[in-house]
């Protein structure tokens, strides 16, 4: 079964919001067998829908469309719908309920005649019900093809597909089974990593694909197995994995999507019921930023003090001036420093420190463009290395944020023996 997802908003095409919407479909979409073929943004143009209607008819079995469903004239959707289908729209009494029920419950309001003429749907829709929104999804088909519409705002449109079009999309269709497993690695580049993992890659079953997907610092392996039995590739992707972890185990810290590095570590430092701060220069506090982006952070994080300026690390965090002006801000005995001192201030079992020259100039540092120190203090000691990450400069701060993170793994991991 193939899908197609169709965004529809000129605020898209002119840069001023990202289409997260489709992410979102796509991965629902997968978790159930049906693959993706295409991703489409188009102008909030009556001509433009049309097109990409008749372009995705009988290509696709599904075509998913978020946005212009809006009660402004600007949106368009509903009306162009009207058109393809040979429809014209008809009020709908229990989605004009809803729309006065989420009014008066939600906001205290009445709703206006604009906000009930949301109801106003195509005669032959099926509802997709809103929960949290006035625009209902409408699900309507055409010869072999089916067209969902759902409204642009992403919680609205996430409650829709989760409750209402998954579930019916599980009842209707039949559908192989996609299974992905994807495995974080942390400290080794892509190309060294094929390397390593060559024969094993080359003896891996037909139905089980390999990707490799890098970015700064990590490269996630991703294995993707389809087929119509659900054991089996479970069993197959098992088996493999089981294999890599002999070839690569030590640069391995996650085998699911969500489990990313900061994932990783916080849940590695709430079941020992361990504590960190972070004391940041280079990185501008982005490795807080991760770790409190985690679900149950303040159970383990205590704080961050982000030391931009020399001065700072001096008056704060109290770092030796004399040192600084012999080892300069940029150096090892300044990160030890800093990693100690912000875990003394914040009483915390680890601290991550980072100072470094990201770039794009030299400024007052006389260390090259990408220089790094990275320190982790802990209460049996601190550790520090250096690091040349070369440029551009969200690079060397990308970089060096999973580098942070990767050494304390290191840390806690090694004082757990």
């Amino acid at each position: 079964m193939k899908a197609a997802i169709l965004t529809i908003g000129d605020e898209i095409l002119i840069g001023q919001i990202v289409d997260t919407n489709s992410s979102f479909i796509a991965k629902s979409l997968d978790k159930i067998g049906i693959e993706v073929c295409e991703m489409q943004s188009i102008a909030d143009d009556k001509q433009a829908i049309l097109e990409a209607f008749a372009r995705f008819q009988n290509r696709v079995d599904l075509v998913l469309i978020t946005g212009g469903l809006g009660p402004t004239k600007d949106d368009i959707t509903k009306h162009t719908f009207c058109d393809y289908f040979g429809d014209q729209l008809q009020r709908n009494v229990a989605v004009e309920q809803h729309v006065i029920d989420l009014f008066h419950v939600k906001l205290k309001l009445e709703a206006t005649q604009v906000n009930k003429d949301q109801a106003l749907v195509p005669s032959r829709c099926e509802i997709l019900h809103n929960a949290f929104g006035t625009a209902p999804g409408m699900w309507m088909k055409k010869e072999q093809t089916v067209f969902v519409s759902m409204p642009g705002v992403p919680y609205e449109m996430k409650a829709i597909v989760i409750n209402e079009l998954v579930p019916k999309l599980v009842r209707e269709y039949q559908r192989p089974y996609i299974i992905h497993q994807t495995i974080l690695t942390y400290g080794q580049g892509e190309s060294r990593i094929a390397e390593r993992i060559e024969d094993w890659e080359n003896n891996l079953p037909t139905f089980i694909k390999l990707a490799y997907l890098p970015s700064p610092g990590k490269v996630r392996l991703r294995l993707s197995a389809r087929g119509t039995d659900k054991s089996v590739l479970e069993n197959a992707l098992k088996a493999n994995i089981e294999q890599l972890n002999e070839l690569i185990g030590e640069i391995i810290v996650g085998f699911e999507e969500e489990d990313t590095i900061e994932v990783v570590v916080g849940r590695l430092l709430q079941k020992q019921e361990l504590t960190v701060a972070t004391a940041e220069s280079c990185t501008g506090g982005k490795i807080s930023q991760l770790l409190t982006a985690v679900a149950g952070a303040s159970a383990y994080f205590k704080g961050s003090i982000v030391c931009y300026a020399t001065s700072v690390k001096e008056t704060v965090l109290g770092i030796d001036a004399q040192l600084i002006q012999e080892n300069g801000v940029v150096s090892a005995a300044v990160a030890v420093q800093m990693a100690e001192r912000v875990r003394q201030l914040l009483k915390t079992d680890y601290a991550i420190a980072t100072t470094g020259n990201a770039g794009p100039s030299l400024g007052d540092e006389s260390v090259p463009l990408g220089t790094v120190f990275i320190a982790i203090a802990s209460a049996q000691e601190t550790v520090v290395e250096g690091f040349s990450f070369g440029q551009p400069r969200e690079k060397v701060i990308d970089v060096a944020v999973n580098k942070s993170l990767e050494l304390l793994q290191k840390e806690i991991l090694k004082n757990l023996v």
